[in-house]
């Protein structure tokens, strides 16, 4: 049986050692060493032997088993190492190679001035989020300072999930609650997401839109803190300077609120169709936060202030692109997708 072995042995290592692939190399590792391998079998016979031969033969099997899994081993590191170096030898791809402009791919409207609007964020020191889509009725209301009775809740036509109390978000401001209570003031964050109500869906109404919220809490923040952040961002998007003008507003989660407008970066304030011969557009409600809400959020208000805003990102881009239509979005229209 020795003599067996030591052949056994002797030509497996042969095998092995011209081996060029994984697959190869586990079907001969199975007819050697496997359940029914040819080793095993020798192995299966050692029981027949004398007590004195069980001894000696065993162990020498169980050190051929040793050598040869070894061996095996050995061998498919040197083919997975051979088939990275042929792969980097024939799969170069020159990196400094220019890109196409046109690879065929197009980013929705919504996603690129999305990714502007978070630039020119990021920069201001913002961190970003991204809103839950499904929320509680108190992060959605109560804890923005609207209770059951307030008469705001009328304003806003909500999708309600049957039997749980949770609803669909209708403002990106449901997030505000749960961030301020995981990181705490000082904070400057946006949150970005979609949203949700029960709308009449015609040209500049959605049952289904997209939002971006925000909010900065500190120590002595004020409104001009606010509109200076709003016209850093509305020029980063235009890429020309536009001016802020504010008039007051009612929102129920900050006090006092105001409606924001911006000069019309498309006539400078002249007059056109966009901006209805005004020189303004109005885009947004924002304001400094209400006292109860931070108290809400566990923040002193007589040791933090804060601002917060929302707007329509869907309005955004309309104005951006002179969309005319906000169905346009909703709609997989390869013919408008592919003009951005």
């Amino acid at each position: 049986m020795l003599a067996k072995l030591q052949t056994l042995e002797q030509n497996s290592l042969v095998q092995i050692s011209v081996l060029t692939s994984e697959a190869s190399l586990i079907d001969l590792r199975n007819a050697i060493l496997g359940k029914n391998g040819s080793l095993t079998e020798l192995l299966k016979g050692v029981k027949d032997l004398s007590d004195e031969d069980k001894k000696t033969i065993g162990k020498a099997i169980n050190e051929c088993k040793i050598r040869m899994t070894a061996a095996f081993e050995a061998q498919l590191a040197v083919i997975k190492n051979r088939l990275i170096a042929d792969r980097l030898a024939n799969e170069f791809e020159d990196v400094t190679t220019p890109v196409s402009e046109d690879t065929g791919n197009h980013l929705h409207p919504i996603t690129r001035t999305l990714m502007k609007v978070e630039d020119s964020f990021k920069r201001m020191g913002f961190d970003c989020y991204e809103s839950n889509e499904v929320t509680t009725e108190y992060w959605n209301f109560d804890s923005l300072n609207i209770p059951k009775t307030h008469p705001a809740r009328d304003m806003q036509d909500t999708f309600w999930l049957e039997g749980t109390g949770n609803v669909l978000a209708t403002q990106t401001s449901s997030m505000q609650n749960i961030i301020m209570k995981s990181k705490g003031a000082p904070i400057k964050a946006i949150i970005s997401g979609r949203v949700f109500r029960n709308e009449d869906i015609d040209a500049t109404h959605e049952n289904t839109f997209y939002q971006v919220e925000g909010m900065v809490i500190d120590r002595d923040i004020t409104l001009a803190n606010l509109k200076y952040t709003l016209r850093t961002m509305l020029s980063d998007i235009f890429g020309r300077e536009v001016s802020i003008r504010m008039r007051p507003g009612y929102f129920p989660f900050v006090e006092p609120g105001v409606e924001v407008d911006f000069s019309c970066p498309f006539c400078s304030g002249t007059g056109c169709k966009i901006c209805k011969k005004s020189g303004w557009i109005e885009f947004m409600g924002a304001g400094l936060i209400h006292p109860n809400v931070l108290r809400e959020w566990g923040i002193d208000p007589d040791e933090y202030t804060g601002f917060a805003f929302g707007f329509g990102l869907n309005r955004l881009v309309m104005i951006e692109y002179s969309i005319p239509d906000m169905r346009y979005f909703q709609n997989p229209n390869l013919a408008f997708l592919k003009q951005f």
